[in-house]
């Protein structure tokens, strides 16, 4: 037992990595593997099975519960974004650097990229045998729905990206409500089951149009990782190309959602925090001036 210590004990020196940014970059990488893996993962067993072994609603708390497990894995590290357009979003209001924007944006979508490549390999043989010895995008026995976000019938690439706007923007006014230490904050340690429910909200009530993405990295690296696994370049001209709706609609929705949150809550409770700081300031200067006298 205590050799197997020393020998843990090395292993933890050797690999440990001091670069914070780094470390920070491995958690969201992690955390967002856990999120499409558990979610996509459902959404493999509701298509693949025929309905047998899912439906809309496990689908939902399966996303919700993976968003919550992925922050519960990466937030004492990283913070827990999972998602680019959270990242985006803190570093607008200046919680965050910019710098760590597009390393947090690659390595999310690396971690989105890993999931979907498991789900792939675990799924490998039901994936052939529904779409008969093909991996279609779109049409009859597609499976390429299973990883990234396509729009359904009905939605036009206008309805798309104002969906996309909304979904974002929904949470990011809730997330930055979870995180606003003036704001009735949650309890610590029950952030990522509050976000992991907005998650679950927000698919029940918005993911009839296309599944809501409102993550560019939750889409973007399994639709990459389709493309190289056999789907093709079909994956990005499907739907008179609908995979930049996803990426870059969620970036607007995080504007919107700041500038909403921000202009109907957050300033308000943030400045009348600062009066009543500034009021006990005031009353312990008087205090001390008394007490010299």
């Amino acid at each position: 037992m205590g050799k197997q210590k020393v020998i843990l004990e090395k292993l933890a020196r050797t690999f440990q990595i001091r670069h914070v940014l780094l470390r920070q970059a491995l958690a969201e990488c992690l955390g967002t593997l856990i999120l499409v893996m558990f979610g996509c993962g459902a959404v493999a067993q509701l298509v693949l099975s025929g309905g047998s072994h899912g439906t809309f609603l496990t689908v939902n708390f399966a996303f919700g519960f993976a968003a919550t497990l992925g922050i519960l894995v990466s937030g004492q590290v990283s913070g827990g974004h999972l998602n680019p357009a959270v990242t985006f979003a803190l570093c607008l209001l200046g919680r965050e650097p910019w710098t760590k924007f597009p390393v947090f944006f690659f390595f999310q979508t690396l971690g989105a990229f890993l999931g979907s490549a498991l789900i792939f390999g675990m799924y490998f043989d039901a994936l052939w045998d529904y779409g008969q010895g093909e991996l279609i995008v779109v049409g009859n026995n597609s499976t390429a729905g299973i990883f990234a976000t396509y729009p359904s019938k009905h939605l036009t690439l206008v309805n798309g990206f104002f969906d996309q706007i909304i979904g974002t923007a929904a949470l990011i006014v809730c997330i930055l409500a979870i995180v606003d230490p003036y704001n009735n904050p949650v309890p610590r340690g029950l952030e990522a089951f509050t976000v992991g429910l907005v998650v679950l909200v927000i698919g029940l009530s918005m993911g009839f149009n296309s599944g809501y993405a409102v993550n560019p990295a939750r889409d973007l690296g399994p639709r990459i990782f389709t493309a190289v696994a056999g789907w093709g370049a079909e994956v990005f001209i499907a739907r008179e190309y609908w995979f930049f709706v996803p990426v870059c609609a969620p970036f607007l929705g995080a504007v919107m959602g700041v500038v909403l949150y921000q202009l109907m809550v957050g300033y308000h409770v943030e400045g009348e925090a600062r009066e009543k700081h500034e009021e006990e300031k005031l009353r312990r200067s008087s205090v001390t001036t008394k007490v010299d006298a």
